[in-house]
C-alpha cells in the first residue's frame, strides 16, 4: 500500500495555518471586547463592587504564582537549572497537570474580565490588561501547537512558554500589582 506524504510546499502551507490559529484567537478575543457592551456590575463568584477586583486580584495572583511553577518545572525538564540533576519523568506530568489547572483556573478571571469590562485602551494601564489579556489565550494555543506539532524548531517551545508566562505576568502587573499597591481605586 503507498504511503501517503505530504510534499514540502503542504508541509510548510500546514505549519502557516496552525501559525494563524493563535493570532486568530487573540484577534477573536479582542474583537469581541470592543464590540461586547460592558456589564460593570456584573458578580463574580456572588461577590458585587470592590470584592470583584480584590478576588480577581488574588485569582491572578494565584494564577502568576502556577505560570512561575510552571516555568520552573520548564527549566528543570530542560537542564536549565544549575546544579540540579535531570529531572524525573514525573516533573513532565505535572508541568502538564498544573498547566491544565492554571488554563482551567484562568478562565473565569478572563470571562469576568471581558464580560465586565471588555477591551479597553483609555489608558495605558487598561490598554496593557487587555491587550495581555486578549493575547494570553492566543500565547496559550501557540504553546499547545508546538508541543503537539513536534516538528517545529527546538526554540519554538522555550519561546511559546516563555511568551506565555511574560503575558500572564503582564496581566497581573496592570491589575492585580496595581490594585494591591492603590487598594481604593
Amino acid at each position: 500500500m503507498p504511503r501517503l506524504t505530504l510534499r514540502a510546499e503542504s508541509r510548510q502551507l500546514l505549519g502557516l495555518l496552525w501559525l494563524l490559529l493563535p493570532l486568530s484567537v487573540t484577534a477573536a478575543l479582542f474583537w469581541f471586547g470592543l464590540v461586547h457592551t460592558p456589564q460593570h456590575r456584573r458578580s463574580f463568584f456572588g461577590t458585587h463592587g470592590p470584592a470583584v477586583i480584590l478576588l480577581k486580584s488574588q485569582l491572578g495572583s494565584a494564577l502568576l504564582g502556577l505560570a512561575l511553577i510552571q516555568l520552573v518545572l520548564a527549566l528543570w525538564m530542560y537542564g536549565r537549572l544549575p546544579g540540579l540533576r535531570a529531572a524525573p519523568h514525573r516533573v513532565g506530568t505535572v508541568h502538564r497537570l498544573i498547566g491544565v489547572f492554571a488554563f482551567l483556573f484562568s478562565i473565569p478571571i478572563a470571562r469576568q474580565c471581558i464580560l465586565a469590562y471588555g477591551v479597553s485602551l483609555t489608558g495605558p494601564r487598561q490598554a496593557l490588561h487587555s491587550l495581555a489579556g486578549c493575547f494570553l489565550y492566543g500565547a496559550f494555543v501557540a504553546k499547545v501547537v508546538v508541543v503537539r506539532h513536534r516538528r517545529w524548531p527546538g526554540w519554538a517551545l522555550p519561546l511559546a512558554g516563555g511568551t506565555l508566562v511574560t503575558v500572564i505576568a503582564l496581566a497581573w502587573y496592570s491589575a492585580a500589582l496595581w490594585y494591591f499597591r492603590l487598594p481604593g481605586l
